[in-house]
């Protein structure tokens, strides 16, 4: 997410100047190389601090298997079956929920939170850690209060773990958050906290929050083995290797090409469960509206910080008329102005803060969060492919059976059958898949869609009181400063 308050600042590096080349995570799925060196286009403007490059196993591909029919009937005897005519969706369109799910509102509880930030080192060795403290009544955590320290390469590699765990297809992975070398520069070389760095360290440290936040929210997520090292392993955890984040120009691209390829994809699968058409379309409509609304929060923090620094160059001139004017009760009036502007001055900037936190970093994340669903979606229809591969296999199979048999050249066959069962394994464990992957998707949408309706109304009611609250200031100042404009006489 951006950082520095601007709309897409070059965000393309961090902390962790000395990470070393990390080898590619074995996928369980296969990925066109073509993409893979596609992608990795999109993570150089983000290496100049690092050597490493954040690897995504569900990254989609540009090119797909042309293997695009629903599963052959004459491969058994069974109906026909294509993308989402089995059981579990063939009803209603209301999503099943996974038998390892918990509910969100269980005995369980996971509090996180993130503070103290401190710098480590000098120039460009430095970098910030970051107090995570932990309050939960989970059983698998050895104490109900936990407190360790993590430095921002940390966040990055959990969420790199999560990722490329293949027990996660179909899950939302919250984005992870971003890096950005101007930022951490001036965190670097600051020898005092000046109110650069000051400024993006709080925005950090509220990103780190968030992200730790959604992940302790999640029923499953929660559970993570690795999450719960993040949280309670007191010891420096390992050194992380290709912690390579997207800065937020990369990161859209991302989630652009991520898009792109899901409907290109889904243009060639016979998709006949209308839930996931309509969704479909329903993510690409809301992603294009945060876009453009987006655009327009950016517009009006630029607005709001030149309205300051605007009223802040009238204040000065008006402190400077102050000075030279010889009618006492005009020179008291124009120095009280001055003070005045200043005041307000201060008011516009908060102002543009809470527009960019309330709201922007609001909206760049569910940007991220509906980058994730698309991959999920891209997850389908590769185990969908992968499900129509075995089952043209196993066709080919009992073809050559049949003739095997036909001609009488049985020698062969025993071995034959042998490979006819393990495909049929491979069809029934591919369908299985399919049709997991369709169900936790369901799940994770529905979840994302009562959540999105929540913490927007709340960010929606936080932001206008906050508004009414600068409007309210503002209207003190000046009624403070009326019975001195009165008085000139």
């Amino acid at each position: 997410m951006a950082e520095d308050g601007k709309s897409s600042p070059p965000l393309f590096g961090d902390d962790d100047e000395d990470v070393a080349q990390s080898p590619e995570p074995e996928e369980s799925v296969p990925i066109d190389t073509d993409t893979q060196k596609e992608e990795k286009g999109l993570f150089d403007d983000d290496d100049d601090a690092e050597n490493g490059e954040t690897k995504r196993d569900d990254t989609p591909p540009e090119k797909e298997p042309e293997t695009t029919q629903a599963p052959l009937s004459s491969v058994s005897d069974e109906p026909k079956v294509s993308a989402g005519d089995d059981d579990s969706t063939a009803e209603a369109d209301e999503p099943a929920k996974d038998e390892d799910e918990d509910d969100l509102d269980d005995e369980y509880t996971i509090e996180v939170s993130v503070s103290d930030p401190q710098k480590v080192g000098d120039g460009m060795n430095a970098y910030m850690t970051y107090q995570v403290k932990t309050q939960t009544n989970m059983p698998q955590f050895k104490s109900h209060k936990l407190a360790v320290r993590r430095r921002f390469s940390d966040f990055l590699a959990l969420h790199a773990k999560l990722a490329e765990k293949p027990a996660y297809l179909g899950r939302i992975i919250p984005p992870a958050p971003e890096k950005s070398v101007l930022g951490m520069t001036k965190v670097k070389f600051s020898k005092e906290e000046s109110s650069g760095s000051t400024d993006f360290i709080g925005k950090r440290k509220a990103i780190l929050q968030r992200f730790l936040t959604r992940l302790s929210k999640h029923p499953v997520l929660r559970k993570d083995e690795d999450f719960q090292e993040f949280l309670e392993k007191t010891d420096d955890l390992p050194k992380a290797k290709g912690t390579s984040a997207l800065s937020g120009a990369g990161f859209m691209r991302l989630v652009k090409n991520v898009g792109d390829a899901v409907s290109k994809m889904t243009s060639k699968m016979e998709e006949s469960d209308s839930w996931f058409e309509e969704k479909q379309q329903q993510l690409d409509a809301l992603d294009g509206h945060l876009k453009k609304l987006i655009t327009g929060i950016d517009s009006l923090v630029t607005h709001r910080r030149d309205l300051s620094s605007a009223t802040e160059a009238f204040g000065k001139t008006a402190a400077l008329l102050g000075t030279v004017e010889e009618h006492e009760p005009l020179a008291r009036a124009m120095s009280q102005l001055a003070e005045i502007e200043g005041k307000i001055d201060s008011l516009h900037q908060e102002q543009a803060s809470k527009d960019f936190f309330i709201f922007g970093e609001l909206i760049r994340e569910y940007i991220g969060l509906i980058g994730g669903i698309k991959i999920c979606f891209n997850q389908r229809v590769k185990l969908f492919h992968a499900w129509q591969s075995a089952q043209a296999t196993l066709l080919k199979k009992r073809e050559s059976e049949t003739k095997m048999k036909a001609t009488g050249k049985t020698e062969k066959l025993p071995d034959l059958e042998r490979e006819i069962k393990d495909w049929e394994d491979k069809v029934d464990k591919g369908q299985k898949e399919f049709d997991d992957i369709s169900k936790r998707i369901k799940d994770e949408v529905t979840r994302f869609e009562s959540t999105r309706v929540k913490e927007f109304k709340s960010s929606l009611i936080n932001y206008l009181e906050t508004l009414m609250l600068t409007q309210r200031q503002l209207i003190s100042h000046w009624e403070s400063f009326l019975p001195e404009a009165k008085a000139i006489v």
